[in-house]
């Protein structure tokens, strides 16, 4: 361990002991939330996000190690290990390397060096590659010709492709050459047929492979796989395969051979190892965009997950359309269903006065207060239907478009068929979407994170990776907020640390058989949930009204003592949590002195400042001290923008080339990387985060096209 501690110590700028404390906890089966949460004494507070970089780089070094034991193994069946090679495969410190140095001595496909070898031509190649310039090439060759060597020329050729793809086969050639291909390299793209596209502006494109975004790279893979494009990345043909001559060929001292030797090295490179580093800076470019991608749709989806809840509040959640009209559900301040109607609020139906009505009774019968629109089909026309709907109204109720992606996935699944088994999948969509508005983590954990709609390119990534990185997403936001053990959902509890599928819905059958859940300790009687899970999930299981008011809390069981030590230092009791009195904890706690407190409890002072922070606001939401969703009573029409008009919007994806932003037209306009801010910025979500209300200002506006280009350069926020 103590060799992986030391490179991840220095990656992560993060001593080694605690890495190696963090390294122990994941390989004895505890979470990522759960470490990080409450175990911070031993980590030294890493958070979620570098305990999952920890880990997946864990996993590669692990990976690393394995490979070289692989290859160290088939290499010494060879007969073929020597000390120095053993001691490069045991510095490596890539996979790359490790396949580079493998290469020869890995079983090869029928090859020219093969064949040539089998003529035995291998003994003629070591003369000519030891390049004596007291050798005739062409004398010595003359000693080789056979049956199935007719001639002098055909025994010279056949040395040298045995001598190419010994060139080929050199690790330290492949990574001259690997840097020079990153250095120098460029990438283009051609039209690989004529016809219009959108991939129209990469016909003729070039960009050196040091500096092409990752957008871009996403973009031309996706235009080759579809047949628009041909994508290649050059270098000087010249200079790649003066690298490889240089490298092997005397030509000052090696006379006659030396000049074999060239020309083998040229070759190796325009035959060999030019098309295989192509392909691998390819392969290289791909992957690093994948991750960029990747560690943004993470960002985008974490930001999405916690964004303010509009809690409190009798939502109408409306799912546009137009043949199977607009569906309408309202649901109470804790989510359940009281109403549902279909209505018809497109002109040409001819039936808006008659949807109007319907909406009006259920805005008036069950004290709607806020309505969630869906961005989809006919979204545009329910928005300007219910701005009208309010101004008749004469105000009071506030909306806001809501990006329904994935909930059409989510009301044709089996888990919204269970829970709504008397609606059928149109009316499931509209409870999502209203519930979106009004708690979007608990409503969006029942959907694939792959189908929320903050992403790019989302379809091209390694899908392992991604879901991967996305579920520890979910499961980090789910456990930053915590959960109502008596309310939460099966999938909700599904993504709660140390819990599994299986016993989530375990939870739910208890709670359904016994009442709701008076103690966390009851979590132990739950079918299938054992000691490590308890202690995994234990602390982000919150009882509201619970009679142990610890239980309310983030404060884990493990720390219940502690914490009762610390109210009694503090003359305080368990019978305080939750009353103004505690509001002098901290300053009670001041007077005591945090080292004879952590001395007292048995705790570090990581775990001491959690507890002193339940204890005073127990259960707290840390969404609630975010700023609130842009609720909007009125709509803008696209028609009626104009350059130079400012206008509040909502963030509603981050990607690579700037951000979209909801302004109320229904259609998002686009803020261009180059138009956020008036410094040099890398990345929009420098700046930039999904859900974040922000001041824009019109640039241009295509109403043909339906574009909007937005600026928020000299727009003061």
């Amino acid at each position: 361990m103590s060799d992986h501690a030391k490179i991840l110590s220095a990656e992560l700028n993060w001593p080694q002991q605690y890495i190696e404390a963090a390294i122990t906890l994941i390989d004895e089966g505890n979470t990522i939330p759960f470490i990080a949460r409450y175990r911070k004494e031993a980590t030294n507070s890493m958070d979620d996000q570098a305990l999952r970089t920890l880990g997946d780089r864990l996993d590669y070094l692990r990976g690393l190690d394995k490979r070289k034991a692989e290859v160290t193994n088939t290499i010494t069946e060879q007969n073929a290990m020597t000390d120095e090679l053993a001691a490069k495969i045991a510095a490596a410190v890539t996979l790359a390397e490790v396949e580079d140095l493998y290469r020869p001595y890995k079983p090869k496909r029928k090859t020219r060096a093969g064949m040539a070898k089998a003529k035995g031509l291998g003994p003629l190649a070591e003369m000519i590659l030891a390049q004596n310039p007291a050798t005739d090439p062409e004398a010595e060759a003359a000693a080789f010709v056979t049956e199935e060597v007719p001639d002098i020329a055909a025994a010279l050729a056949g040395a040298r492709d045995i001598i190419a793809e010994t060139v080929s086969d050199s690790a330290e050639v492949r990574a001259e050459l690997r840097r020079f291909f990153r250095a120098f390299g460029v990438v283009k793209s051609k039209a690989a047929k004529e016809e219009d596209s959108v991939y129209a502006q990469y016909y003729d494109f070039a960009e050196p492979v040091a500096r092409i975004a990752g957008h871009r790279v996403l973009a031309l893979d996706r235009g080759e796989r579809e047949g628009f494009l041909k994508v290649t990345v050059e270098v000087d043909p010249e200079r790649g395969a003066g690298i490889a001559v240089r490298m092997f060929a005397r030509l000052r001292s090696g006379g006659a051979c030396a000049l074999q030797v060239k020309a083998a090295a040229e070759d190796a490179y325009k035959r060999l190892i030019a098309p295989s580093l192509e392909t691998e800076i390819r392969s290289e470019l791909t992957e690093k965009a994948a991750d960029g991608a990747i560690k943004v749709f993470g960002e985008n989806l974490r930001q999405l997950l916690l964004a303010a809840p509009v809690k409190g509040k009798v939502a109408l959640g409306m799912d546009p359309g137009y043949r199977m009209g607009c569906k309408l559900a309202v649901v109470d301040a804790t989510g359940k269903v009281l109403d549902t109607a279909v209505v018809y609020p497109v002109p040409e139906f001819k039936k808006v006065e008659q949807a109007k009505a319907v909406v009006k009774r259920l805005i008036r019968t069950h004290g709607v207060q806020i309505i969630a629109i869906g961005n989809g089909t006919a979204g545009r026309e329910t928005e300007q239907f219910a701005a009208e709907v309010i101004r008749e109204m004469g105000g009071g109720v506030q909306y806001m478009v809501v990006s329904e992606a994935g909930a059409s996935v989510y009301s044709a699944s089996p888990l919204a068929a269970k829970e709504f088994p008397q609606f059928d999948v149109n009316l499931r969509s509209a409870v999502s979407i209203a519930r979106r508005l009004q708690d979007p983590l608990a409503e969006l954990v029942k959907i694939d994170p792959k189908a929320v709609g903050v992403g790019q390119y989302q379809h091209d990534m390694p899908q392992k990776r991604l879901d991967e990185t996305l579920d520890g997403v979910v499961e980090d936001c789910v456990n930053t907020v915590g959960v109502d053990l008596n309310t939460a959902s099966a999938p909700l509890l599904n993504r709660v640390a140390g819990l599994t599928k299986a016993t989530a819905q375990n939870i739910v059958d208890y709670r359904e058989a016994n009442g709701a859940f008076t103690a966390r300790t009851q979590l132990k009687k739950v079918k299938g949930l054992g000691p490590k899970a308890f202690e995994q999930c234990a602390g982000f299981l919150r009882i509201p009204q619970a009679k142990n008011k610890l239980d309310e809390t983030a404060v884990h069981p493990e720390s219940y003592a502690a914490a009762e030590v610390v109210l009694a230092e503090c003359g305080f009791t368990r019978a305080d949590i939750g009353t103004p009195a505690l509001a002098k904890l901290s300053e009670k706690a001041a007077m005591v002195g945090q080292a004879a407190l952590c001395e007292k409890a048995g705790v570090g002072a990581p775990t001491l400042a959690d507890i002193l922070a339940e204890l005073q606001k127990p259960g707290r939401d840390m969404r609630d001290s975010l700023p609130p969703p842009l609720l909007r009573s009125d709509v803008l029409h696209l028609e009626e923008l104009k350059p130079g008009m400012q206008l509040t919007g909502t963030v509603r994806n981050v990607i690579d080339f700037g951000a979209f932003v909801d302004i109320g037209v229904h259609q998002d306009g686009l803020v261009h990387i180059s138009h956020i801010c008036d410094k040099f910025i890398k990345h929009p979500k420098e700046v930039l985060q999904v859900g974040q209300v922000v001041k824009v200002q019109v640039l241009e506006v295509d109403v043909k096209k339906k574009r909007i280009s937005l600026t928020m350069k000299g727009v003061k926020q």
